[in-house]
């Protein structure tokens, strides 16, 4: 029985220059991941740099998540060839991929996610992503539907945004608010106006380098300058934030009422 390789709509999204608005996930739970997945997001991404997630965890969030429309990214724990080809294997499409300093770097990122010649991606035949063999073309389409959006997350990235974004198979950068507030010296101050010069300076590059620019935050008036700004992947929030800040208010509003 045959099987269609799975077109991955985030990426052409991004090409087409078309926002895509989404939401960071690191509880954890298939039950939260088919929620999530659910509740009309463009994407939802699986963390496993900041989250108890490993190889095994997301492949079942994948499968709790089969057939909604919500693109799935994941992002791994480290830039690492052997983590990207266990995680290709059982089916991830998309990834951002942390740390990512130069563009030796981000060239490794893609050659991970790339079948040679093109990459070092390690070659198997009976596996999740190709429907455990009825992908009859996935061998010659993979690389195509494959989407690497690179963390910039220090000052030494930003000064090689460009030579960054230059390398070929790289989808878009992603700016780590927290991460580069921190290398900038403002640990724990993302708002503080040198970091928030330097990202929207990055956003700018990102674009007229030809590349998406992504983003991270949980302020919507933060979320809304960045897309007005030309960011196109951009993370509105994060599951665990959201259930602890909704269930804080709603505790609180039924005891102020007792009090």
């Amino acid at each position: 029985m045959s099987a269609a390789l799975s077109v991955n709509a985030l990426k052409a999204a991004l090409r087409a220059g078309q926002p895509q608005i989404g939401l960071w996930s690191t509880l954890a739970s298939p039950v939260a991941a088919e929620i999530v997945a659910g509740s009309g997001f463009d994407w939802v991404l699986f963390d496993t740099e900041h989250a108890p997630n490993d190889v095994t965890d997301i492949h079942r969030l994948l499968q709790a998540t089969q057939g909604s429309a919500t693109n799935v990214v994941v992002r791994p724990s480290w830039n690492d060839a052997v983590l990207l080809k266990r995680l290709l294997d059982i089916g991830v499409q998309s990834f951002v991929v942390p740390f990512v300093q130069n563009a030796d770097e981000a060239r490794r990122a893609v050659a991970a996610t790339r079948y040679p010649p093109a990459g070092i991606r390690g070659v198997a035949t009976t596996t999740r992503a190709n429907r455990y063999g009825r992908v009859q073309d996935y061998l010659r389409r993979a690389n195509e539907e494959i989407c690497v959006i690179v963390q910039i997350e220090t000052r030494q990235a930003l000064d090689n945004l460009e030579a960054i974004a230059a390398i070929d198979g790289v989808d878009g950068l992603f700016i780590g608010p927290n991460d580069l507030a921190a290398d900038l010296g403002h640990l724990g101050d993302h708002a503080h106006p040198e970091v928030r010069a330097a990202i929207d300076d990055a956003i700018v590059r990102m674009r007229a380098a030809g590349k998406a620019p992504g983003i991270l935050t949980g302020v919507e008036a933060d979320a809304r300058h960045w897309l007005a700004l030309g960011c196109l992947f951009v993370g509105v929030g994060n599951d665990a934030g959201v259930l602890a800040r909704q269930t804080e208010a709603l505790a609180a509003k039924f005891k102020a009422a007792l009090a």
